[in-house]
């Protein structure tokens, strides 16, 4: 019962950090469950993906009390996720592994390089255009879907630094991407359904566990995160995943996705030191 209530603990405290970033969680329960000794493909896939999407439902209704959702936007890239994904998925044979690895994780790199940059940066105030969110937007997170249906993963995380590229706030481009990843973690759920296999006792108590971590960090990420919090997770995290895709051929991937987040903790660290002296040196001056 104690090792049962610290995994419930533990789903709560990633639902509130991914739900501060527009995601679910995913990318994280389903490693968890599996290193956890809980069958892969009968429990650790389909709880990670209903606990993904649980957290990202849950999350909704302070991003929308907020007006965080770019609705109007969403809705095309709903639509676009809903179309690329299934067709990444059934490319995949037609595709080399090796290519698709290294191509996404060069994507990763670009982004992550992007969003760092951009952590000391003011959030843009003006509105993006209807019709940019639109294509763009669609682009974004149709390629997005693709590229996570021929991987098996899903795409989240690549779609809110791109949306903050087009022009997006860091806040409404974590709160839109929740809005467009809900519904293919909920189809993705929907596949998973016919040969799962979950004691309801560990159903209810992680389902819990993910709706008040989301809760709770939907309700910081609208009310006290500011920006710069928001890019410098994304960028950590996307320098793990691409670490981890790196090194996985040589069996490396764990050691260069911590190498990776170190690096990119130092160097906000640094940043973060060499921003508050030129401050302070203003300041005196």
């Amino acid at each position: 019962m104690a090792g049962l209530l610290g995994v419930s603990g533990g789903v709560a405290v990633i639902s509130f950090i991914f739900s501060m970033l527009g995601q679910g969680g995913g990318m994280v329960y389903m490693p968890l469950f599996h290193w956890l000794g809980y069958d892969i493909k009968t429990m650790a896939i389909p709880l990670g993906i209903l606990l993904s999407a649980t957290a990202k439902v849950f999350s909704l209704p302070q991003y929308h009390r907020h007006r965080l959702i770019d609705w109007k936007g969403a809705w095309p890239m709903m639509i676009a996720v809903l179309l690329m994904a299934p067709l990444g998925a059934w490319a995949t044979p037609y595709v080399p592994e090796k290519v698709l690895l290294w191509a996404f994780a060069a994507m990763l790199l670009v982004a992550a390089v992007r969003t760092l940059w951009a952590v000391g940066q003011p959030d843009p105030d003006a509105v993006v255009p209807w019709l940019r969110r639109v294509v763009l937007g669609s682009l974004v997170a149709g390629g997005a879907a693709f590229i996570g249906g021929l991987l098996g993963i899903a795409g989240g995380f690549i779609i809110s630094p791109m949306l903050m590229w087009i022009g997006y706030s860091a806040k409404k481009s974590a709160a839109t991407t929740a809005a467009i990843a809900t519904l293919s973690s909920l189809a993705g759920f929907a596949g998973h359904v016919s040969h799962m296999s979950i004691p309801w006792f560990i159903l209810v108590l992680t389902l819990v566990a993910a709706m008040v971590g989301s809760v709770a960090g939907s309700w910081f990420l609208a009310n006290r995160a500011k920006p710069a919090w928001v890019k410098a997770m994304y960028g950590v995290i996307l320098i793990g995943i691409a670490g981890q895709l790196i090194g996985e051929p040589w069996h490396l991937g764990n050691v260069l996705a911590g190498i990776g987040v170190l690096l990119v903790g130092g160097y906000l660290v640094i940043r973060q030191r060499v921003h508050h002296r030129g401050q302070s040196g203003h300041l005196s001056a």
